[in-house]
């Protein structure tokens, strides 16, 4: 896994892709909501957005 981030890291800076930045950190909090809401009382709210 810290392979990849340093892989994606590299690719970012070299390629001057920063603004991909914003876009796979929110990527990635959605994923980390989902994951966690599993089983609990808020995921039919959470479920409603999308």
């Amino acid at each position: 896994m810290l392979d990849l981030l340093k892989e994606l890291w590299g690719f970012l800076r070299e390629r001057k892709k920063f603004w991909l930045t914003p876009i796979i950190l929110v990527i990635l909090l959605l994923g980390a909501l989902i994951v966690l809401s599993q089983g609990s009382a808020v995921a039919p709210f959470i479920y409603a957005l999308f």
